[in-house]
């Protein structure tokens, strides 16, 4: 099974949809056991290596949120999307993306998809062969095994005994949101409620690090020495809503403490890594024909969907389970189109046409997908995910849209006083939550500062494209560069959350508070510091809103009732 960076999705809980439905990415994944790297993962034997029948190599399409996908068998198309070449090293190696060292400096910039032919049910090792002589044909990936330094965090028991039940080693083995809990309301506090399953420690290390994302930014090292598997239950505040809550906060490195006996703790230990000793930013070109040997799979859709307005006082929600199961309540059809369409739902100026009922009226949706059961139900993606969607609501409310350019406000960078540090040639180009070089994290000092981004090897062209998702909360549309600054630069941004900065006030689901469109939000005198002046105090630039023509979904017919279930 895959290491905890691409473990596949248990269970999607929608408590923050406001924000282009970005809790999609910071699912609760399944579990993984990380493979130990060996000379044998090289795939060095005498007999012929394993390689895929057919491969497609593209660039993968410009989207505004971008992440890793796949990596899975569908059928017999070996499938990964949004992948840089960091993502397809340390896939093929069972490895996390950290434990890839070395190589050139744009490994983690270009994202690439990966479409390949195989035998149907090839088992994932041999899949990892393959990917491994993929990329040595495909990227001229060379790499060696070695071991260095690497700060981690190291999972042990505390003092006296941990505060584990040990399980009967019945049923499935997981992590799954906590059964029975409300769904979130508007504005509330956000506490993660986690129940465990006959799970081992060794496979708890790594989950940890995914479902608390926002507290560790580096590998998580199991030396509990707890033998065997066990049940339990552990509840924390995430790191953007700790200072929020207030006394009521915790955090997870508190939780494990204090819930479970276990404490988690920074260190510095040698660690396995890949060295990439070299490859090329571009793939070789595809075989001719592959297009038509590897033609689309037929379009995902729902197998049932039903449909029904929402009650009065029913409160927003949602789940979508990769078992096929697909539930939410109270959600409003601009927020269903959002997400479809895949634009912001704060965004006043790049829906168009929209009739104002359509972010009131409220439905309760439940459907199930044809890839409900089996094996083959961890292979909905979010891309599938988004196109059935699509043609459900073009189905039920006999939607007709289009897309086309209109001028709106958007952000252009500019220079004003610039302060960021010329980069080292040498870092890989590419931004990151967490501290830098030096370790240094604003958020223990003052929590309300919930954003810590780390950005090394940056062109300004690179930065401005990257502020769209990086504050989808501020920033609906594309950013332009107009800063007239050459060459590439290191810094760290931090920064609070619109919400934060609002007090939690704001459109949308689950009241994130982001921003309105055209509004340069303030810093507040909680401490909260905006996107804005974070820009212009921390690196000396700035973002100003002109008009711009930008590519918007315009609604043309809408139905306020769905069609009968």
């Amino acid at each position: 099974m895959e290491t905890s960076r691409r473990l596949r999705k248990r269970a999607l809980v929608w408590p923050r949809m406001s924000k282009g439905f970005a809790v999609m990415k910071r699912a609760f994944p399944g579990l993984g056991v990380l493979v130990l790297l060996s000379g044998a993962a090289f795939g060095q034997s005498a007999s012929a290596p394993a390689t895929f029948d057919l491969a497609d190599v593209h660039i993968s399409p410009r989207s505004q949120f971008q992440f890793f996908q796949g990596a899975v068998l569908k059928g017999n198309r070996y499938v990964v999307k949004n992948a840089t070449l960091v993502d397809l090293i340390a896939t093929a190696y069972s490895i996390e993306n950290e434990k890839v060292v070395g190589g050139p400096s744009w490994l983690e910039k270009d994202r690439f998809d990966v479409i390949a032919k195989a035998p149907a049910n090839t088992p994932p090792e041999t899949l990892k062969l393959m990917l491994q002589g993929l990329l040595a044909d495909r990227f001229k990936v060379a790499v060696h095994s070695d071991k260095r330094p690497m700060s981690v965090f190291v999972l042990t028991v505390g003092k006296g005994k941990a505060k584990l039940k040990e399980s009967d080693g019945s049923g499935n083995s997981g992590c799954q949101p906590t059964p029975g809990q409300p769904p979130p309301t508007p504005g509330a506090t956000l506490t993660i409620m986690i129940t465990c399953h006959n799970m081992t420690m060794e496979s708890f290390a790594p989950l940890v690090r995914q479902m608390a994302s926002g507290y560790i930014t580096g590998p998580v090292v199991n030396s509990t020495e707890l033998k065997g598997s066990w049940d339990f239950d552990i509840k924390w505040t995430p790191r953007g809503t700790f200072a929020q809550a207030g006394p009521d906060s915790i955090s997870i490195f508190d939780a494990l403490d204090k819930q479970l006996g276990l404490k988690l703790e920074p260190q510095k230990l040698p660690m396995s890594v890949i060295v990439v000793d070299g490859a090329n930013d571009k793939p070789t070109d595809n075989p001719p024909g592959v297009a038509t040997a590897l033609p689309p799979p037929p379009p995902a859709e729902f197998e049932v969907a039903v449909i029904k307005p929402s009650l009065p006082d029913a409160t927003p929600g949602g789940r979508f389970d990769p078992s096929g199961q697909i539930n939410m309540q109270a959600v409003t059809l601009k927020l269903l189109i959002s997400f479809a369409w895949g634009i912001n739902p704060n965004d006043k100026e790049t829906l168009i046409g929209a009739p104002k009922w359509l972010d009131s009226a409220k439905f309760d949706i439940v459907a199930k997908t044809t890839t409900t059961g089996g094996p083959a139900a961890a292979q909905l993606d979010i891309d599938d995910f988004r196109s059935m969607l699509r043609a459900l609501l073009i189905d039920r409310f006999k939607m007709v849209v289009h897309n086309e350019e209109r001028p709106v406000n958007a952000y252009t960078l500019t220079a004003a006083n610039p302060k960021m540090k010329i980069a080292d040639p040498s870092n890989r180009t590419g931004c990151k939550e967490g501290p830098g070089p030096d370790g240094r994290d604003p958020r223990i000092a003052n929590p309300i500062l919930s954003r810590l981004v780390t950005c090394l090897n940056m062109t300004m062209t690179q930065f401005a494209e990257q502020l769209q998702t990086m504050a989808g909360g501020y920033v609906f549309s594309p950013v332009k560069d107009a800063t007239g600054l050459e060459g590439a630069f290191d810094f760290t941004l931090s920064f609070s959350t619109a919400g934060q900065v609002n007090g939690g006030r704001g459109a949308g689901f689950g009241g994130d508070g982001a921003a309105p469109a055209g509004a340069e939000t303030a810093s507040d005198p909680s401490g909260a510091l905006s996107i804005f002046d974070a820009i212009s105090k921390q690196l000396g630039l700035k973002l100003e809103l002109k008009k711009r023509p930008v590519t918007v979904l315009v609604i043309d017919h809408v139905e306020e009732k769905p069609t009968d279930n």
